[in-house]
């Protein structure tokens, strides 16, 4: 397999006498979709906001595309090309859509806004993922269904030519349809050359859509596996207990901490 795009080794990261994350290992792939999968209170979003550059990581090597980097602020994580869409989206209702992909990132001719390229890039991003359920890039985000909110979102991370993309819960609160233009997005979006990581709580779209599953058990993975090499009652086993059949954490470290 080739050189992964971000790379985690024996991440550790605590907060007071709490030991959130230990010795946690993490690879995602350009053109593979890598989904982070764990109970509450895994540690999974606490392992986002290390790459993210939220939280500073305690120790251990973070490297992205081969070489060691220190990530210490959002700014940091998004000037390597990492863009992390988050469960609310963090889009501006009152905006529209060129607005919202643009925000912050405007483009100025000589004296105002680049209003016309800024549209042609919109639509642009939206096409290369052959979305098609958003009529017009000058909607208001109010106006869009909750699908077509995480296309949007989805999208800035093309227009903005991410290199990893991270996305959190994103079919949560979606109806069965829009479920599924969602995970063709996810899907299009690594054919595209970009390593998705999706965390999610929804079994059936993990195992629909991803090509690798990491496992996070109490702060530890307890498991990084091909889709192919696990089942729904295998990947729940891991889930729960750290464990399954001869995957997973050591048999002492799996049971301990259960419930």
């Amino acid at each position: 397999m080739a050189e992964p795009t971000l790379s985690l080794r024996s991440i550790d990261k605590s907060f007071g006498p709490v030991d959130v994350l230990r010795k946690v290992d993490f690879d995602a792939y350009a053109g593979q979709v890598t989904a982070l999968v764990g109970d509450n209170g895994a540690g999974k979003s606490t392992l986002v906001k290390c790459i993210g550059g939220s939280y500073s990581i305690d120790s251990g090597d973070y490297t992205f595309e081969g070489k060691q980097v220190h990530v210490h602020s959002p700014r940091q994580a998004a000037d390597l090309g990492i863009e992390i869409v988050y469960q609310d989206l963090a889009l501006c209702d009152n905006l529209d859509i060129v607005q919202n992909m643009f925000l912050g990132r405007e483009t100025h001719g000589r004296v105002v806004l680049d209003e016309i390229a800024m549209e042609k890039a919109a639509a642009g991003a939206l096409k290369s993922l052959s979305v098609r359920t958003v009529k017009s890039v000058r909607q208001r985000v109010s106006s869009l269904s909750g699908g077509q909110r995480q296309t949007v979102a989805i999208a800035k991370s093309v227009l903005w030519q991410s290199k990893v993309v991270l996305l959190d819960e994103p079919t949560a609160a979606l109806g069965v349809a829009q479920t599924a233009q969602v995970l063709e997005l996810v899907r299009r979006l690594a054919d595209q050359g970009i390593a998705v990581v999706l965390i999610s709580h929804n079994m059936n779209d993990v195992l629909q859509v991803a090509d690798r599953i990491a496992v996070l058990y109490l702060g530890q993975m307890a498991a990084i596996v091909d889709r192919k090499d696990v089942d729904q009652q295998q990947l729940v086993e891991l889930i729960t207990t750290g464990r399954t059949g001869d995957i997973g954490l050591p048999a002492t470290n799996a049971t301990a901490g259960a419930v």
